[in-house]
């Protein structure tokens, strides 16, 4: 086929995460593909600190973040950054990821130009438009205009399928994001525990990791699940509990107020990829409302308490690797007790991650070089 110039468009550190895998693997045909790097940077620091972990670097930088800025704002600034990105560029392509305000930007300024949309973990699907908001209607609007779809698991497919996708455009690939666990050398991981001896945090049987962001727990919800994390830092004074702050001052504020003074917490900064992906490796238990870790935390074993109503990952519900605990004050401690008061050891998990087996970028390369092989015909 003839040299494509394929766009990713980025913005976040998840976006980061799962479309290295996929970057790295076009590179390695250079004949078939030019690739340009695209970051939104929706989340400036973040995005451009896991780059440089996986060796990227972005072609194009758009500096659409703004402190404490409306989804009508970051929607706008995005899609008037991005029309330029496609006036000063011939794209073949455009590559997303996910479910964030630059996906469905990335998706609509393509699509305007009529230019091929390929969706990267398409068909995640919890059906309540709040939940997650606003995630959930991006991925769906997203999945409208796409010319492909890359669905992480035949559950994702099905739902595709459901809302009337020809199938033939559907391709099930597994989850990129197992395929960036094992890009993580053992020279990295060394220096992660290094990271954390230099930080006096002692990496043991009895880690606890939290996570704690979406913008649907903000307000009561938050102020919920801190409480009980409170009981729990309390109850389990022999344990330690970890918890990378969002830097929003929703969640931030809260978090500082309420754990900020107990010896066996520590609040750390947003942790760069394997510094996190340290803490799943080692974690006895693991607290999120994210839905990256929701995916990686089966590949270690670890037990994981999803802090939220509905998952469109509910693969890891259905084969017992996590549970859905909303932000319910007596389910976070019963489950979480359930689990702390055993040992580490009797706790792992032995299923197989639902959702990869680290082969997706292999995958995805091949259907986009048949992609364009057909239209060529």
């Amino acid at each position: 086929m003839n040299k494509k110039n394929i766009l990713f468009v980025f913005g976040t550190r998840p976006e980061v995460i799962k479309l290295a895998p996929v970057i790295l693997e076009l590179k390695k045909y250079p004949e078939n593909y030019r690739v340009i790097i695209c970051n939104t940077e929706q989340q400036k620091e973040l995005s451009n600190q896991t780059l440089a972990y996986f060796g990227l670097q972005a072609n194009i930088n758009l500096d659409c973040m703004r402190e404490n800025q409306s989804l009508v704002e970051i929607q706008s600034r995005i899609l008037t950054s991005l029309d330029k990105v496609f006036t000063d560029n011939r794209i073949d392509a455009t590559i997303v990821q996910g479910d964030t305000m630059t996906v469905l930007c990335g998706a609509l300024t393509s699509f305007y130009r009529k230019i091929p949309v390929f969706h990267v973990e398409a068909g995640l699907r919890s059906y309540d438009i709040y939940e997650p908001f606003p995630e959930e209607v991006m991925r769906q609007m997203t999945s409208r205009v796409a010319a492909m779809h890359f669905a992480p698991t035949e559950k994702n497919k099905n739902a595709l399928l459901k809302e009337d996708i020809q199938e033939s455009i559907i391709h099930v690939t597994g989850n990129t994001v197992i395929d960036a666990l094992f890009c993580l050398s053992e020279e990295t991981m060394n220096k992660a525990a290094e990271f954390y001896k230099s930080q006096d945090i002692e990496i043991n049987d009895k880690l606890v990791l939290i996570t704690v962001h979406r913008r649907e727990n903000h307000g009561e919800r938050i102020d919920r699940i801190l409480k009980a994390i409170e009981h729990l830092v309390k109850k389990y004074t022999d344990h330690t509990f970890v918890i990378p702050v969002h830097p929003n001052p929703n969640v931030k504020c809260k978090v500082y107020s309420k754990l900020g003074e107990y010896s066996n917490v520590y609040l750390l900064k947003p942790l760069d990829y394997p510094y996190l992906v340290y803490l799943m490796k080692n974690a006895k238990l693991i607290l999120t409302d994210s839905g990256g870790i929701q995916e990686e935390a089966p590949s270690f074993g670890c037990p994981t308490l999803v802090m939220r109503y509905e998952t469109e990952r509910q693969e890891g519900i259905d084969a017992g690797v996590s549970v859905l605990v909303g932000a319910e004050y007596d389910k976070i401690v019963s489950f979480s007790s359930s689990i702390l008061d055993k040992d580490r050891k009797s706790t792992r998990l032995k299923a197989q991650n639902p959702y990869g087996t680290g082969n997706s970028a292999k995958a995805i390369e091949y259907y986009i070089k048949e992609y364009f092989t057909s239209i060529q015909k």
